[in-house]
């Protein structure tokens, strides 16, 4: 039993733990909750598909420091967001917006599964045209080689 708590703790202290140092911390726990808030939005540049909270790169380091100056310097929310997606483009967001340059990005799988869904479809129609009727000679014959 007590190495299934343990184990439980060891679990949950680790979804709960940030890759942020000592040194990164505000002082401030509301301003700190923000910057871990907005930081689990930003993309690691080095890993791809982690934030910058969970990632321990010099990269996501940078960037922890970078959200913490704009909001210890009183930026709110969404400017000390636009700053960062304006420096480092809007890939960094985890949830990049709909603009005319990410449209793309956000409809390519559907896109994709039309494509394939075309093509398969394509594929049995193309199937189904290739199989002709036998003609009456085919069919004596058939017949003839069944009844052997």
């Amino acid at each position: 039993m007590r190495r299934l708590f343990l184990a439980g703790a060891l679990a949950l202290s680790a979804a709960t733990t940030s890759a942020a140092t000592p040194d990164e911390i505000v002082a401030d726990a509301a301003l700190e909750a923000r910057a871990r808030a907005l930081g689990r939005e930003l993309r690691c540049m080095v890993c791809q598909n982690q934030s910058v909270e969970d990632s321990n790169s010099a990269l996501a380091h940078d960037l922890r420091v970078l959200l913490r100056e704009r909001l210890i310097g009183g930026d709110s929310d969404e400017a000390a967001m636009g700053y960062i997606a304006a420096r480092y483009g809007d890939f960094v967001l985890l949830k990049p917006p709909i603009k005319t340059l990410t449209a793309f990005l956000w409809a390519g799988p559907l896109l994709f599964l039309l494509g394939a869904l075309a093509l398969f479809l394509r594929l049995l129609r193309r199937e189904a045209t290739v199989l002709a009727p036998l003609s009456a000679a085919e069919e004596a014959r058939l017949t003839a080689m069944l009844d052997e």
